[in-house]
Formats: C-alpha cells, sequence, structure tokens
C-alpha cells in the first residue's frame, strides 16, 4: 500500500481496506488505552505514530517529534513498530519472551511487528509493552543512546 496522505488517524483507518481495518482500528485502540501520559498520537510517516511530542522535547536527531510506535497497513501485512523494543536490549528480551509465552509466532524485524490478521498478535503483550514505555525512562534511553554514538564517533575521528 503506498503511503497515506491522510492527515489524521481517523482518516488514516477510514481509508484503508476492509480487510486491515478492523485490526488496524483494534491495535490502534488497545495502544490508545495503554499510552502513558506524555505523548501524543498523530501520523508521521505516512501512518500513525505515537510519540513525545516536539514541545516536550524538541531535541531529537531528525527534528521530528521521538517515536515510540508506529501502525501501518501495508499491502499483505500489517506492521507495528515499536520502537521501544528495539531500542533497549532488557525491553527487547522481555518483550520476545511474553510472546513467546503468549503462543503466538513473532514475525518481527529489529522494531516491525508483523501480522496479517488480528488473531496472530497478543493484543495484551502489545498493551504491556505500550504501558512499559515510561516517559522520562523512554527519554533517558534516547539521550544515552544519543550520547553513546557520539562518543563512537567522536573516536572513530
Amino acid at each position: 500500500m503506498p503511503r497515506s496522505s491522510a492527515t489524521t488517524p481517523d482518516e488514516y483507518v477510514a481509508s484503508l481496506p476492509e480487510d486491515h481495518r478492523e485490526a488496524v482500528a483494534t491495535v490502534r485502540d488497545v495502544i490508545n488505552r495503554n499510552l502513558p501520559p506524555g505523548y501524543e498520537e498523530g501520523m508521521q510517516y505516512g501512518m500513525i505514530g505515537w510519540y513525545v511530542p516536539l514541545a516536550r522535547y524538541p531535541d531529537t536527531y531528525n527534528g521530528q517529534p521521538l517515536a515510540i510506535a508506529g501502525l501501518a497497513s501495508q499491502k499483505n501485512y500489517i506492521s507495528l513498530y515499536l520502537n521501544t523494543v528495539y531500542g533497549s536490549p532488557r525491553e527487547e528480551a522481555w518483550f520476545k519472551e511474553r510472546y513467546a509465552a503468549s503462543g503466538k509466532k513473532l514475525d518481527m524485524g529489529k522494531s516491525c511487528l508483523r501480522f496479517k490478521r488480528l488473531e496472530d498478535v497478543p493484543l495484551d503483550v502489545i498493551g504491556e509493552t505500550i504501558a512499559r514505555a515510561e516517559l522520562e525512562r523512554t527519554l533517558a534511553n534516547y539521550e544515552e543512546v544519543r550520547a553513546s554514538s557520539r562518543r563512537v564517533r567522536q573516536g572513530a575521528a
């Protein structure tokens, strides 16, 4: 599916093919119900995104709000980008353990969880994952990773 031109999450969901609309709407609802305070939902990169508003944290590497999750309908599957899982080895281990315990098959790249049907994804695990993304801890992890990459770049110079 090409990048959406929707300007709001509701518009994005309404624009989806019927076979993806319910799954995306359900996952979106789970994320919104579990989203810790301080984050916002909106459109980022042609998909639904959840992020730290620039008014709260403007010092990002690309000038865009710091995203913790993104949800997109692709041609053959749905993608759920879980940046908090990707950015933390501890969170990644926890997530993979909880996912395995659900009995569902994990199809995931570095941060992108892919699924074809709503029944393929453990919604409780998704909700727990989002709920664990406490804002101050997310910002501290981001700053630690940025400082570490700066040290690596400076050491290579």
